[in-house]
């Protein structure tokens, strides 16, 4: 923690990465209350130390700007294996890790309007961690600029409409492809293995990005994407 005092961010925006951190921890514990949460560790460790891989990926750009690219990636390991050094619960190491790793998710998808797909995998991404990564994004902005705070903020909010808005339609927090892995065996006529994982991988993706496909649709793509890769398929 103390060498991110060194590291002024990337905006230019705080004195240094370590008093913006102590802000994000504060901001979290402040919000725990509207998300329905009190003294929680696993988000308080991860307000604290989301930004913690900025020293080791600290970059000084042509025009004299500084940052720090996939510090989150990085931060994330860090974050991990000092967690354990500490002996903390596996579940709370796992789970602050992820936090860390997905705490700049939100700005990653710009300024536009997001598709369904893209809801959808921020929520399935985030999986049950999805109420503690609301608390930590809104907590990460830190910014004395009550404009763009209240941009943010109101990006946010939209964000968290259209999770309920998919949630209430869909049950996006436990999406699952069209077929399963019986049926995707079935239809191939293969055992299990490899291909089966490859199979549903690809049907989950089509599940997300274009919503429920039906039996029929998702056992026709499953046979188109088949005959791409060669695969001998039963009529």
């Amino acid at each position: 923690m103390p060498k991110l005092k060194l590291e002024t961010d990337e905006h230019h925006r705080h004195k240094d990465v370590y008093q913006h951190s102590l802000t994000v921890l504060s901001q979290a514990s402040q919000l725990e209350g509207r998300y329905g949460l009190s003294g929680d560790l696993v988000l308080r460790l991860a307000a604290l130390l989301h930004d913690i891989g900025k020293p080791r990926t600290r970059t000084l750009l042509p025009d004299g700007r500084v940052a720090f690219h996939h510090h989150e990636v990085v931060g994330a390991a860090m974050v991990r294996s000092r967690l354990r050094e500490l002996h903390f619960p596996r579940a709370v190491v796992s789970d602050t890790a992820r936090l860390v790793e997905l705490h700049l998710r939100f700005h990653g998808y710009g300024t536009g309007e997001w598709t369904d797909a893209a809801v959808r995998r921020y929520v399935r991404d985030a999986g049950p961690l999805l109420t503690r990564l609301h608390v930590l994004t809104r907590a990460d902005c830190t910014t004395r600029n009550k404009a763009r705070a209240a941009r943010l903020a109101s990006a946010y909010d939209a964000l968290e409409q259209r999770i309920a808005r998919l949630a209430a339609e869909e049950e996006i927090g436990r999406i699952r492809p069209d077929l399963d892995g019986n049926e995707i065996m079935r239809i191939l006529g293969v055992p299990a293995g490899p291909v089966v994982g490859e199979a549903y991988r690809f049907l989950l993706g089509l599940r997300m990005e274009h919503g429920p496909l039906g039996h029929e649709r998702a056992e026709s793509e499953l046979r188109g994407w088949a005959r791409e890769r060669g695969l001998q398929i039963p009529d």
